[in-house]
């Protein structure tokens, strides 16, 4: 029985224990979630006191909103948590309870019986009944381990009942816990509804912008349009030059290669030989190695100089840095749901920070266009057949067939059309662009 109790209690703090950790987890997320929230309130803040209202602004109060769920998500897990906890508090004490009413009983039954054989006559008398010596010697034995029973019963009680008040103690704790949870949970869902409502006031008035913000939207589908195709431009006389290039390094070795011929055929003249059957003589020259045919690369643009930038670059794939130290991502590559219900596809990652933030390139690589497009800056940085480009840039510190490194700044973040400072991100190989974000490490 005592082994059963002090089992029976090890599981009991083991499951407690867990809940524990489990619950200090739901906080650290919870703390993270918090973080979150007040840097986001910040980019909020800051740009509602420079600009009226915008589609940054629009992803600020949805990424605060959605946040926010998130937090009562975690706070309702923590109050299923406590739940359970509370649940299985409370099955250890009715088993305690149960287990206490049997020992009670079993110790009644044991007193009772102890009683009714309480006078040194019957002792003596159960002791000298005994058919021989050893019999009389195993009832003594009997009787001193019956009295550690009894007593050993007593203790169990006692130590069964301090059990059962801890539970109880700690039913009351978990109660308190909860209590106060839910009263945080109640607290949260009114922040979320007065963030519910700033987020349909903010998409109320960009919805009066009407014309204006319709004009924003045909202006960046243009503007796409044509920094796509200043990327293409520019991807494709890359390709050109290198086609050359190459062109001018095969003539260079051809030529190389007929004056090696010509050099071998002077070091060794024609030397002649004749014929055991006619007497004629014939010229015999010393037979010249065929050239192996050159191995072509699988992309015009991989030459021997570039292999290994080429090959580094695809190693760091997820874990290239960003290009601005500090940003929000505005519209992500692909599909992008605006507050008017629009949805405008761009080829790009939208990342808005402050006017003037540094703009980085993310790899080593060499720049083959710095140019203006639509009253933008715009720089592609070649990384072997792999390309970035930096599009609605301002103070621009590189030019074309410059060598850069992975950090260098190469110009500044500018104005979009809503007056918020963005740059749009593109990651391009030979035929189209891809989503930079997945080249990119997560934040």
């Amino acid at each position: 029985m005592t082994k059963f109790i002090f089992s029976f209690f090890l599981l009991s703090f083991v499951t407690i224990h867990v809940s524990a950790q489990t619950r200090e987890e739901l906080e650290r997320q919870r703390s993270q979630l918090k973080k979150e929230i007040e840097q986001t309130e910040k980019l909020l803040s800051s740009n509602k006191a420079q600009t009226k209202e915008n589609l940054l602004q629009w992803k600020l109060i949805n990424n605060k909103v959605n946040l926010q769920d998130r937090v009562i998500e975690n706070i309702s897990k923590d109050l299923r948590m406590l739940d359970n906890n509370i649940y299985g508090i409370q099955k250890d004490i009715n088993k305690y309870d149960r287990l206490l009413d049997t020992l009670k009983q079993e110790y009644a039954k044991s007193m009772v019986y102890s009683y009714k054989n309480r006078s040194n006559y019957d002792f003596l008398n159960f002791i000298f009944s005994a058919d021989n010596f050893n019999d009389a010697i195993k009832r003594i034995t009997y009787l001193k381990s019956y009295r550690t029973y009894r007593e050993m019963q007593g203790q169990n009680i006692l130590r069964t009942q301090e059990l059962r008040k801890k539970r109880i103690v700690d039913l009351g704790g978990a109660r308190q816990t909860k209590t106060s949870t839910l009263q945080v949970q109640s607290k949260e869902m009114q922040t979320l509804e007065q963030q519910q409502k700033e987020k349909d006031r903010i998409l109320a008035e960009l919805k009066k912008q009407g014309k204006n913000y319709n004009n924003q939207i045909a202006a960046k589908q243009r503007q796409i349009t044509k920094v796509n195709s200043a990327i293409a431009s520019a991807i494709k006389r890359a390709q050109d030059a290198a086609r050359k290039e190459a062109l001018a390094k095969a003539a260079e070795e051809d030529r190389r290669k007929k004056e090696a011929d010509k050099a071998n055929v002077k070091a060794n003249p024609v030397t002649t030989s004749t014929s055991p059957t006619n007497g004629t003589t014939k010229a015999v020259s010393k037979p010249t190695k065929v050239a192996a045919p050159a191995k072509t690369n699988t992309s015009v643009l991989l030459n021997s100089d570039n292999l290994a930038l080429n090959a580094s670059f695809e190693r760091n794939r997820g874990s290239l840095p960003w290009p601005l130290d500090k940003g929000y991502v505005l519209m992500h590559y692909g599909k992008n749901t605006l507050p008017s219900g629009t949805v405008l596809v761009v080829t790009s990652t939208t990342i808005s920070s402050d006017i003037g933030t540094a703009v980085k390139a993310v790899f080593d690589g060499t720049v083959i266009m710095s140019q203006a497009v639509e009253d933008m800056q715009v720089v592609t940085i070649q990384h072997g057949r792999y390309f970035s480009t930096y599009s609605n840039l301002s103070g621009v510190t590189v030019q074309k067939g410059q060598v850069v490194k992975t950090g260098q700044v190469i110009g500044r973040v500018a104005a979009n059309f809503d007056g918020v400072g963005a740059i749009d991100f593109y990651m391009s190989n030979e035929t189209s662009n891809f989503d930079p974000e997945s080249w990119l490490r997560r934040r």
